[in-house]
């Protein structure tokens, strides 16, 4: 769209013509209006009568006049934040006494996050509509909660801590970074160093920069805006988030408005794009991608405002060129570049030091500093009644407008969805053909929710032939059957990128599948879901989104074909460590098992499960009634022998009067397998055993607060599956075998009268034999295990060539 914008005689005309133009374009304290952002500030007012959203130019400019002074107000609480622990409301200096002891603040980026959610704000007055928000950079916090603060955008909790007067302000800036620290060991106030759920509208964390770079383009549903602050830095190191448009799609996707704020500077060094060369490189490289670059002025709130309106409008534009057959997907993403100096509006602005503390010292006990800090605040500093009528203007007319704490995706909650048929199967096949079929089910029986499948690399490979089918490769210029226009599984050779697609489609309906080996790429993006989740539900907002899995498959056991980088347990492992309300880790062994447990995982709210499915066929170890026991329990008993004689002398069995039988505990399909071979010897050797399949670990283990208590097994079901008299008790598991000892201390509570058998870090190009024995893993190397806790000789459990084996002096294979 070309963008006829006046000139400066034009605008000179406006002002002497309409006197809150001139009042405006004066700007204040450190912030002066551009030619370009005037003459953008034109044209939007004019646009804005034109479509019957403000009555007259002269409101728009006044609201923009009081933005300014909301925007100066904005940087000075941040700059307060950092250093001081209180505020002094009528401008006058601070003293030593009133400046913290430990400063901290990662200053210059928060403080130029003020203006672009400022014009944020501003364009939602104007317009009359909440937007959603996304901030990549969640350490610019001190931005947003000063700014909610003035508009008063809070959670209650909040507006009762830090209501909108000297108190208020001083409470807030001494709460940040205070380290302060409730009875419990949480945070003992609503106020945190990164977004958080007492942030008002905030839906992520922004901890793991890049991250909304990935997910900022399938968050929105068609209806919705969403604007994406993102981070210079993460924008150009960050593969995948240059792919958006290759995703969006106006038939599914609502509007996300991209926004980067350029301001040139890492931690300790320029960035690549705060030079003239990398910027222009930059652009060509979003527009070879497929966006369309705005550059806007950085420093300026109004020039926000502008440029999210401006691209809405192209994005409109594109949308109906779209459907006139003029344009065809990927469409021209608008992106804006907001190019600012860091730390703008403060002292030491543009330095390495302006990322976090601008000052040479500190002001609480260094002179020069604490006058450095009172000359340049003082430039921010608006009389309270000047503040008070700006803050009126931008929130005047909200009406029944919904807070932009309140936007849609801060308020995601879906319906329920509709379970289809459960097809349970006693035929051997592989387990994912239980969730292939479920999923392609889920979704016709679910039209009203938007799917969404992560795909690394290959779906057909981990056996969801069904559903790349049906729902197909996303693409623009489909090449075969399974690609199309509006597919709806995102394929892409990078897995932050995938799970990212699925994590923000908190409407939809969502599955990620990929080789166990790799989904370790995914977990700073998950674990940033989960604890995010995880803080609302403690603050009393829970969200909303519906579960699904993060499938694990063609897994350490089963991907002996390639190299030990294809063999890795650590997903699964690093799963079990967070909170078990939170994210379920489940290990079905067959098809039924696999079936039965996902109603549930679909059905949960704000909660994510990884299943480590295996791919290859696998017997029926469960029929209906067990498998759903098992997803109930997290465990069932399998199978059990008590003894069926009494032993002669030399027979190792352990069945006489007050004996327990040795406890075997399995814990993944193949483990599953060998503890049967292995309980077949034993047997046969008339030693009892009972053996239990431990399907969802983290159901067993401690609970360290009351919200994991409530995901915890039963006592009685424990003690029913793992009663006390069976003191001796050997671990068949999928992961390291130390990992799941520190884990289920409370089934495995004697170290001397247990084992625990696993991944011990060894492969290689082998066969699922190969593996199992090179960690000495096998149903062999349960019975070595058995051999010891019994106190019986190995030669009545294993033949001499076995023992050769399992001692390392013979030929592996006898054991296959």
């Amino acid at each position: 769209m070309s963008q006829i914008l006046p000139s400066a005689n034009e605008l000179a005309d406006h002002a002497r013509a309409e006197p809150s133009f001139a009042d405006w374009q004066q700007g204040y304290g450190p912030l002066q209006h551009s030619l370009e952002t005037r003459a953008a500030v034109f044209r939007l007012a004019h646009q804005l009568v034109q479509a019957g959203l403000q009555p007259d130019v002269a409101r728009v400019y006044r609201l923009l006049h009081g933005l300014d002074r909301i925007n100066a107000a904005a940087l000075w609480l941040v700059v307060h934040m950092t250093y001081a622990q209180r505020v002094r409301l009528d401008g006058s200096a601070l003293a030593a006494a009133d400046f913290k002891v430990t400063p901290e603040g990662h200053t210059g980026g928060a403080l130029n996050m003020v203006p672009a959610y400022a014009g944020y704000l501003a364009l939602n007055a104007l317009t009359g509509e909440t937007r959603g928000w996304l901030m990549g950079q969640g350490h610019c916090v001190a931005a947003i909660e000063a700014l909610n603060l003035l508009t008063a955008n809070q959670h209650p909790e909040q507006a009762e801590r830090y209501p909108c007067d000297e108190t208020g302000m001083s409470r807030l800036v001494g709460d940040f970074y205070s380290y302060a620290q409730a009875a419990d060991g949480r945070a003992g106030i609503p106020l945190g160093s990164h977004v958080n759920p007492h942030t008002a509208g905030g839906i992520a964390e922004g901890g793991y920069l890049g991250f909304a770079e990935l997910q900022y383009a399938h968050l929105p549903l068609p209806g919705e805006t969403l604007v994406a602050f993102l981070s210079d830095g993460a924008a150009e190191e960050q593969r995948g988030s240059d792919w958006m448009p290759r995703w969006w799609r106006a038939e599914d996707c609502g509007l996300a408005l991209p926004v980067m704020i350029a301001n040139g500077r890492r931690i300790e060094q320029r960035t690549e794009l705060g030079t003239d060369r990398g910027m222009a490189g930059f652009r060509e490289h979003l527009a070879h991608c497929g966006f369309d670059p705005i550059g806007l002025d950085g420093r300026d709130p109004a020039a926000f405002a502008c440029a999210l309106w401006e691209m809405e409008q192209r994005l409109a534009h594109r949308v109906q060129e779209r459907r006139s057959g003029i344009l065809r997907y990927p469409l021209p993403m608008p992106y804006a570049i907001a190019e600012v100096e860091k730390g703008f509006g403060f002292y030491g602005a543009g330095s390495n030091a302006a990322h976090n503390l601008p000052l040479p010292g500190n002001p609480h006990v260094d002179d020069e500093s604490r006058a450095l800090f009172n000359q340049h605040a003082g430039v921010l500093w608006v009389p309270p009644a000047e503040l008070q009528q700006a803050c009126a203007r931008l929130l005047e007319g909200r009406g029944a407008r919904p807070l932009e704490r309140d936007h849609p995706l801060a308020l995601r909650r879906p319906a329920l969805p509709r379970i289809p048929a459960l097809h349970y199967s006693d035929a051997a096949c592989s387990p994912m053909a239980a969730l292939d079929r479920f999923f392609v089910d889920l979704v016709a029986a679910n039209p009203q929710l938007r799917p969404r499948v992560g795909n690394p690399d290959e779906l057909a490979s981990n056996r969801l032939g069904e559903v790349l089918k049906t729902l197909k490769h996303r693409v623009s210029q489909p090449e075969s059957e399974l690609e199309a226009v509006d597919g709806a599984i995102i394929t892409a050779l990078n897995e932050e990128a995938v799970v990212s697609a699925c994590l923000a489609n908190q409407g939809g309906l969502n599955l990620v599948a990929s080789y166990e080996a790799f989904c370790v790429k995914m977990l700073g993006a998950v674990r940033q879901t989960l604890i995010f989740a995880r803080q609302q539900k403690e603050v009393g907002r829970p969200a909303g989104w519906l579960g699904w899995p993060l499938v694990a498959t063609s897994h350490t056991w089963e991907n002996g074909k390639n190299q030990q980088s294809h063999q890795d347990t650590s997903f699964c492992e690093a799963l079990l460590g967070e909170m078990g309300d939170m994210v379920r880790l489940v290990f079905p062994a067959d098809h039924n098992s696999a079936l039965a447990l996902l109603p549930a995982i679909y059905q949960a709210r704000g909660q994510l499960a990884c299943m480590v499915i295996p791919k290859r066929e696998q017997p029926s170890q469960f029929g209906r009634r067990q498998a759903e026991q098992l997803a109930a329990d997290g465990a069932i008993l399998v199978d059990e022998y008590l003894g069926d004689s009494a032993p002669g002398d030399d027979s190792p069995g352990n069945d006489s009067p007050g004996d327990a039988p040795l406890l075997l505990i399995a814990t993944g399909a193949y483990q599953l397998t060998e503890m049967r071979r292995a309980a077949a010897r034993l047997s046969a050797a008339h030693c009892s055993w009972r053996l239990i399949y431990l399907q969802e670990p983290g159901r067993f283990r401690a609970p360290r607060d009351h919200w994991e208590q409530a995901a915890i097994a039963e006592a009685a079901v424990r003690d029913r599956l793992f009663p006390q008299a069976c003191a001796r008790r050997i671990l068949l598991t999928h992961m390291r075998p130390e990992v799941a000892r520190g884990y289920l201390g409370a089934i495995l509570p004697d170290v001397r009268q247990s084992r625990a058998l696993g991944y011990r870090n060894r492969g290689g190009t082998l066969d699922q034999a190969g593996m199992l024995f090179a960690n000495r893993a096998s149903w062999a190397h349960v019975l070595e295990a058995a051999a010891e806790l019994l106190g019986v000789a190995l030669e009545h459990l294993l033949d001499a060539d076995e023992r050769a084996a399992v001692a390392g002096r013979g030929e592996p294979r006898v054991l296959c």
